[in-house]
């Protein structure tokens, strides 16, 4: 990769949107397209914020090994050794492919950057129907945003609860939060979600494993929820969301079982 970029840009939609902050001291870090706000007392990212432009976007090979990002101590990082001899996944946070648009070069930097461990949660192991489900989110909000101007910005990380397991030096954060934001035909839109894999967690004899009936659970979250679990400051996004707009209810959680399930609009799902 031969440089670090700009890193999140709060203009890429028509109304400007700014990266959201949480309460705790945070490092900011840039990259090609997105940032990370990296907790370094939990030495996770509290939040990552991208920008995606559906229309722009490249299918390359994949590329990348995992790195330490060497503008910050490691010892403010999850890095290997928590993801040694267990079952326990470097669970990109913004996806490989989600900066990876414009030109090859452009892409592929970005892509690379994807890689380095602030970008990186403990994730259990092994895909099913609902984690396959967390994966697509975005593939199916860009196939939505098409009619408008194929533009998102995604902010998704850990929900780093005090209750979270400890593991390693660390603990396992057990859900994770994701909201998009697109210009919708009523200006700015939001939709917000939020996995569970506390299943699928366990740490009472020293080593991660998946239980075998667990599962991943995801579902369409009022955005107002994920900014009282998390603490953080979602702005405009809490007033663009299509759940509370379509449905009128603030805190009601809609577990998803596919695509269909999803509300992205006012109107038709």
């Amino acid at each position: 990769m031969r440089r670090m970029a700009n890193g999140y840009d709060e203009a890429f939609l028509p109304r400007p949107l700014p990266l959201p902050r949480p309460r705790q001291e945070v490092r900011e870090l840039s990259y090609p397209r997105f940032t990370v706000l990296l907790d370094p007392h939990r030495r996770l990212a509290a939040v990552t914020g991208v920008n995606i432009d559906g229309a722009a976007l490249r299918d390359l090979p994949r590329s990348g090994e995992w790195r330490l990002d060497t503008r910050v101590p490691d010892a403010e990082q999850t890095g290997p050794a928590v993801y040694a001899r267990n079952d326990l996944d470097r669970g990109h946070l913004v996806r490989r492919r989600d900066p990876g648009w414009g030109d090859d070069d452009e892409a592929r930097d970005a892509m690379a950057a994807t890689f380095f461990y602030p970008n990186a949660a403990p994730q259990a192991a092994g895909f099913n129907q609902s984690k396959d489900l967390w994966l697509g989110l975005e593939d199916h909000v860009i196939e939505y945003a098409e009619a408008t101007d194929q533009r998102l910005s995604v902010f998704t990380a850990p929900v780093l609860d005090d209750a979270d397991p400890p593991y390693r030096g660390i603990r396992i954060p057990l859900r994770f939060w994701k909201v998009a934001a697109w210009h919708g035909q009523d200006g700015l839109a939001a939709a917000g979600f939020v996995l569970d894999q506390t299943e699928l967690v366990d740490t009472t004899d020293g080593l991660l494993a998946a239980t075998p009936l667990g599962a991943f659970r995801t579902f369409q979250v009022p955005i107002a929820e994920i900014a009282r679990l998390t603490g953080i400051d979602l702005g405009p996004l809490v007033a663009a969301d299509v759940l509370v707009r379509r449905t009128g209810r603030q805190t009601r959680w809609r577990q998803l079982s596919s695509t269909a399930d999803i509300t992205l609009s006012t109107g038709l799902v």
